[in-house]
């Protein structure tokens, strides 16, 4: 096989925008779906222009969803692929989809947009290996659990953020822990990380200013 040429100096810069502007994109519309494009090119520290050439009318947000969309895919390929114990494929699935981040997504931009025929057909992808994994798991949780509600766990647990990223991974996997013990009655698993102190709850109600100050 021949190796990939690598890109050339205008093209790796292109890459390298790309990839900055959609993690700003991301990091941006999360914090506020309403949020104008310059915000997103503020970010990114590319020009307002950069990003209406590369992702023009609803382009960037289809883009998003769809790099999600497609991680959620291949996270599930991977659990179905897992020949370990089904619950502890469960376990692991769940926590690398909390972690993926990718219901985060779902919550502030579902509706803002129209999706491609792509996407649907992506998201109708989603669906049937949703279905296959949960049919291998299906004996190791509650029979009242159906498929669907995996789906509102990840939002719920989605609704968890803090000032600090890392904070905020330690405390959805301290959530997710508790509704994963909820599933599975049977068995009780010590929590990860220390409960949310008080000061952590009063500090959301302060002001970004106050913060600051």
């Amino acid at each position: 096989e021949r190796a990939e040429k690598p890109l050339s100096g205008r093209r790796a810069q292109a890459a390298r925008n790309d990839e900055r502007i959609l993690e700003a994109a991301r990091a941006v519309f999360l914090a506020d779906p309403d949020a104008p494009i310059s915000a997103v090119a503020k970010q990114a520290g590319v020009g307002i222009s950069a990003i209406y050439s590369r992702y023009p009318g609803e382009e960037l947000l289809r883009t998003l969803c769809h790099e999600g969309l497609s991680r959620f895919v291949a996270e599930t390929e991977t659990a179905l692929a897992d020949d370990r114990d089904p619950w502890t494929v469960f376990v692991d699935y769940m926590a690398r989809i909390v972690d993926a981040d990718t219901s985060s997504l779902t919550l502030a931009l579902a509706g803002t947009f129209t999706p491609t025929e792509e996407m649907f057909a992506l998201a109708e992808r989603a669906n049937e290996l949703m279905e296959a994994l949960f049919d291998r798991i299906r004996s190791v949780v509650r029979a009242d659990l159906a498929v669907h509600d995996l789906s509102l766990v990840w939002e719920l647990v989605a609704a968890i953020r803090t000032p600090d990223p890392q904070r905020t991974k330690e405390l959805r996997r301290r959530y997710l822990a508790l509704i994963l013990d909820g599933l599975r009655a049977d068995e009780r698993a010590p929590l990860p990380g220390p409960p949310p102190s008080w000061q952590e709850q009063n500090d959301r109600w302060r002001t970004a200013s106050a913060n600051e100050a």
